[in-house]
């Protein structure tokens, strides 16, 4: 069995040394007795400062760059590829700025040696809330909120990188988003039926220094925001065109009936004019509405089809 540990990078000179020394050893006192081979792979998402030379120096048994920097999302699915191409059995992502602790992949890996899921994954609000601001505990709740409903899941933290996945989970993601992945991968896999599950670990809390990814709170709420309504739209269109179909419908439907009542016991519809044109636009626009949800649905089947084509492919790939 072969693991693959993979470390997305974008200018972390100062803190990926220690992350991959910390995973040598890991591997030399306990991983290599889980797998026949453990390799430490770094995707370089166009750094500009010393990241590649500090990662060769500790020993990365390979790096991949990107020439330009390209996000975490498309950083995070290189990786993936790449890791496959390896051979990997169990893929681990760990950050590449050193808040999470080398000896929690041991954990991490465990109930997927053991058949019980397809992702693990580290929550870092189960036992203890770490030290951050308060507004991305905050993010962070209501985003697992919203991500529990669409998922189906009672998840702790869905923001979280510390992940592992099986070869059969890693063949089967399809993600399109570019800012970052981790609520989509929920969505993803949680709908193809991966077993997923948490398990506390222990992060250092709030990184040294400014976060190469959360730049701006709000910015970042807003394009995870989208992520997770793109999937929403993508993967449960009925339930998404419907819903906005019967919230338009329902109302317009409400007050023809208020203004066909009214023209009956009064003989005539004045001074409400408007609420005609106004329950015509909704009306019309709700039917449209939902006929667009059945379109998107039929487009749902073809999609599930592509994805199995796609994972033969993937499988298939030596």
């Amino acid at each position: 069995m072969r693991l693959v540990v993979m470390i997305p990078a974008y200018n972390e000179e100062e803190s990926i040394g220690d992350v991959i020394k910390g995973i040598i050893l890991v591997r030399d006192k306990v991983l290599n007795a889980l797998f026949e081979n453990v390799s430490i792979l770094v995707i370089n998402d166009g750094s500009e400062d010393n990241s590649v030379r500090v990662a060769e120096e500790a020993r990365a048994d390979k790096i991949i760059s990107h020439k330009r920097n390209e996000g975490l999302g498309p950083t995070f699915a290189t990786a993936i590829e790449k890791a496959l191409l390896m051979g990997a059995d169990i893929i681990v992502n760990i950050d590449a700025d050193g808040q999470f602790d080398s000896w929690d992949i041991p954990r991490l890996v465990k109930p997927i040696i053991d058949e019980e899921a397809d992702m693990v994954t580290c929550t870092r609000f189960a036992e203890k809330t770490p030290d951050m601001p308060w507004l991305k505990k905050f993010g962070n709740r209501r985003f697992t909120n919203i991500v529990n409903q669409l998922a189906g899941g009672n998840f702790t933290d869905t923001q979280c990188g510390f992940r592992a996945y099986s070869r059969e989970a890693a063949l089967r993601l399809t993600l399109f988003g570019r800012y970052t992945y981790t609520q989509e991968v929920f969505l993803d896999l949680a709908r193809k039926g991966m077993e997923i599950i948490e398990i506390p670990c222990k992060v250092k809390g709030e990184r040294e220094g400014e976060s190469r990814l959360i730049k701006n709170v709000f910015s970042y709420g807003f394009k995870a925001l989208l992520i997770i309504l793109r999937s929403y739209r993508d993967f449960q269109p009925l339930r998404f065109f419907g819903g906005f179909g019967l919230g338009m419908f329902i109302p317009g439907v409400v007050i023809a009936l208020i203004l066909a009542i009214r023209l009956l016991l009064f003989n005539r519809i004045s001074p409400y004019m408007s609420l005609v044109y106004i329950s015509l636009v909704l009306i019309i626009v709700g039917v449209l509405m939902l006929v667009l949800a059945l379109v998107a649905e039929m487009y749902v089947r073809q999609r599930e089809l592509q994805e199995e084509i796609l994972y033969k492919l993937k499988k298939s790939e030596k």
